[in-house]
C-alpha cells in the first residue's frame, strides 16, 4: 500500500509564496508519475501539476503555469510544489497524488489527505 502525506500549507498574503511537500511511503512508492491537485470550497477537485517519474516531463494547469513549479527527489521519496505569486483564487486544499503510469496519464491511483492553502487579499 502506498501512503502520501502532504505538508507545507498555510495562510499567506496574495503575491506571496509557499512550498508544499509530499512524502511517499510504501513499495515502489515513487516509481511512477506524481501530481498535485486542489479543491476549492464548492468546486470540484482539479489538476494543478504533474511530473513524470524521471522528471523529464512536467505538466501544469493553465491557471498556474509560470507561477507554480513541481519537482521531485526520488532518492528522498519526496515531491514538491512551489507556489509563487499566489492569488486569492489559489485557495483550496492541495492533494498529492500518485499515478499508476510513468508519465502523467489518466487518473491517479493514490491520494494524500490534503493540506490547506489559504491566500488572503
Amino acid at each position: 500500500q502506498v501512503q502520501l502525506v502532504e505538508s507545507g500549507g498555510g495562510l499567506v498574503q496574495a503575491g506571496g509564496s509557499l512550498e508544499l511537500s509530499c512524502v511517499a511511503t510504501g513499495r515502489a512508492a515513487m516509481t511512477y508519475a506524481m501530481g498535485w491537485f486542489r479543491q476549492a470550497p464548492g468546486r470540484e477537485r482539479e489538476f494543478v501539476a504533474g511530473i513524470s517519474w524521471s522528471s523529464e516531463s512536467k505538466n501544469y494547469a493553465d491557471s498556474v503555469k509560470g507561477r507554480f513549479i513541481i519537482s521531485r527527489d526520488n532518492a528522498k521519496d519526496m515531491v514538491y510544489l512551489k507556489l509563487n505569486r499566489l492569488k486569492v483564487e489559489d485557495t483550496g486544499v492541495y492533494y498529492c497524488a500518485r499515478y499508476a503510469t510513468l508519465i502523467v496519464d489518466g487518473n491517479p491511483q493514490y491520494w494524500g489527505q490534503g493540506t490547506q492553502v489559504t491566500v488572503s487579499s
